[in-house]
Formats: structure tokens, sequence, C-alpha cells
């Protein structure tokens, strides 16, 4: 009897040992991590072609609209946070670049750049939830990201976010498609009940030498279709290319603005490269609001000192209209000079 006792309290302690064993290998499998990182930026910017002193208006793309001033871009607190199959991010900004960003928000809302909630079901399928960072085009909101400090045109008319939600679903190799729905265009929040929808399509080689990324939203009254493409030519030299057309609907009538944008990247060593963005950008019919076609040229310089980058740069922008504001006896010009030296600092 006592032998029958020893054993069913063996089993039993086995059968526990063995739930243990089990729990502590869900555990594992399932394990948490949470990632921070941060950013600072700052700049000066002077404008040669010397506009009247309360003018801001030739600098027409984001956050670099101002002259002969230091000023500060963003700071940046971003928090990553995964457990199993779900993860959450919270990434918020502060200052007049995130402002600028977020610029149909007010208060808070306004430091949100991105928070969203992300579920990993399958191997091949995501789906995220919230307010996330544009798809579209080759440039992002955060320095320290581009290698170029002032913006494209293309960026900045461009969308900047969305809050909705999307699928990313892979299809095998480096091919893969999204879709999703949104507010409006750039509307954390919004009491219309017109929604955007999103789409991408991407591929690219197996040693990731070429990337090729097909981008669409559309909605009420207007669509924009967008690629970049990505190309490394060698350890030093690599190209980057974003096209892309935004086409509005209105009264029957359809305009549309374009922006055709080459960047050529080459770096001489570890700390230091330069890029150089050849944009042409043509609002002619003003759907943008700029009403001319634009060719503008920037060099970037990109030296990498630790965490720290600075970017010297020196910027044209020419116009075939007299849209850029002059102090002098002639009160525009079709040109527009400029440089800026930016410090850039992620940690």
């Amino acid at each position: 009897m006592l032998k029958k006792i020893c054993q069913l309290t063996a089993i039993s302690f086995a059968a526990v040992t063995s739930i243990e064993a089990q729990t502590d290998t869900t555990k594992k499998l399932e394990t948490s991590s949470t990632t921070f990182s941060y950013s600072v930026d700052a700049y000066y910017r002077t404008d040669f072609t010397d506009p009247a002193s309360d003018s801001k208006t030739n600098s027409l793309t984001s956050f670099t609209n101002s002259k002969n001033s230091f000023e500060l871009g963003m700071a940046s607190v971003r928090v990553d946070q995964t457990f199993g199959k779900v993860s959450a991010t919270a990434d918020l900004g502060f200052g007049q670049r995130a402002e600028s960003y977020s610029y149909n928000d007010v208060g808070t809302m306004a430091a949100i750049k991105q928070l969203f909630l992300t579920y990993h079901p399958f191997k091949n399928l995501t789906f995220t939830a919230g307010k996330f960072g544009t798809f579209i085009g080759y440039e992002v909101l955060d320095a320290y990201a581009n290698r170029n400090y002032s913006m494209s045109y293309g960026f900045s008319y461009g969308p900047f976010f969305h809050t909705g939600i999307k699928a990313d679903i892979s299809l095998g190799g480096k091919t893969a498609i999204m879709v999703g729905i949104a507010n409006p265009t750039d509307y954390t929040t919004t009491s219309s009940s017109n929604k955007v929808a999103l789409a991408q399509i991407s591929t690219g080689t197996k040693d990731d030498h070429f990337k090729a990324f097909l981008n669409f939203q559309g909605g009420t009254g207007f669509n924009q279709f967008d690629l970049v493409l990505n190309a490394t030519l060698s350890d030093k030299l690599s190209l980057d290319y974003d096209g892309t057309i935004k086409t509005v609907h209105e009264n029957g009538v359809s305009n549309n603005w374009t922006s055709n944008a080459l960047y050529i990247n080459y770096d001489i060593n570890k700390t230091v490269g330069f890029t150089l963005r050849n944009e042409y950008f043509n609002d002619k019919k003003n759907v943008a609001g700029v009403g001319a076609a634009i060719f503008a040229t920037t060099l970037s310089g990109n030296i990498h000192i630790n965490n720290l980058t600075l970017i010297p740069e020196f910027r044209i922008d020419n116009s075939q209209s007299a849209i850029f504001s002059k102090s002098s006896l002639y009160n525009s010009s079709k040109n527009d000079n400029s440089c800026l030296l930016a410090a850039v600092y992620k940690f």
C-alpha cells in the first residue's frame, strides 16, 4: 500500500514538473522586449536671394522655412514593445518639425508622430492599426533617416501620415503587398465619412541591391501613384528615385502635380558621404498651391562623428516664373539660392 502511495506521489510530482516545464517553454516562446530610441536635430539657414526680413515664402518645402536664424528641429522619443505576436509603438515628437508634420492637430495630439498596434498572426501576415508614417515616397519625417536635411517638393506636398488599418502580406522571397483604409490624408481624427484606400506592392533582388515599391492612395476627388526605386551599385555608390503624380478631380475637371527626384549617394568612407538630389516639380495647374514648375538641386554632405551627423547643404531652386521674394530693386526672382548647416543626433 505504501509502495502504491509513493508511486502515485512520484507520478503526481512528475506531472506537475511537466506542466511547469511546458509553462516555462511557453513563456520563453512569448518573451517580451522593449526598445527605446531618441533623436534631436537643429539647423541654421541663410537665403542668398535675400527676401524681405519678414518673408518666409522662399522656402516652399517642409521644415526649413526660416532665414538667418538658428532653429530647433525636433526632439523625438520612440518606444517599441513586443510580446509574442503583438507589438505597440509610441513615437512622440516635440518642436517645429513635429508641429508642421501634424499640422491638422492641436495640443498634445500634435506631438504624436506615430501611435499604432501590430498583430502578426501568421508568418506572412501582419496587421497594423493606428497612426503611422506614410509609405508613399522616399523621404521620411525623422532627420536622421534622410541624407538631405531640407525636404523635396514631392515629400512636402505628398502625404505625411495615415490613421487607419492596413495588412502587409508576404508573397514569398522579396515580394509583398499591402492594402489598407484610412482617414483623409494627414488627419488623425475627423468627422468626415470619406476614407482613403491604401495599397503597395514591393519587390527586390535577394541581395537587396535593387528594390522597387509601387504605392497608391486614393479617395473622394483624388488619387496618387508613386514609384520608389533603390539601387546599390557598390559599397560607396547608390541611386534612389522617387516619382509621384497626384490627380485632383473637381467640378468634372482633373488636374495634377508631379514630382521626379533622383538621389545620387556617394560615401567616401564611413565618416564622410555626399548626396546630390535633383528634382523636377511641376505644379503649373496650381494643384499644390505653388503654381509653377521648379527644378531644385540640393547637395548635402554627411559627416558622422559617433552618433552625431553634421549636414552642410547648398540648394538652388529654379522656377519657370518669378515666384521667389527679393528685397532688392526687383521684387521677385525666378531663382532662390540658400544654404544651411544641420546637426542631427540619434541615440
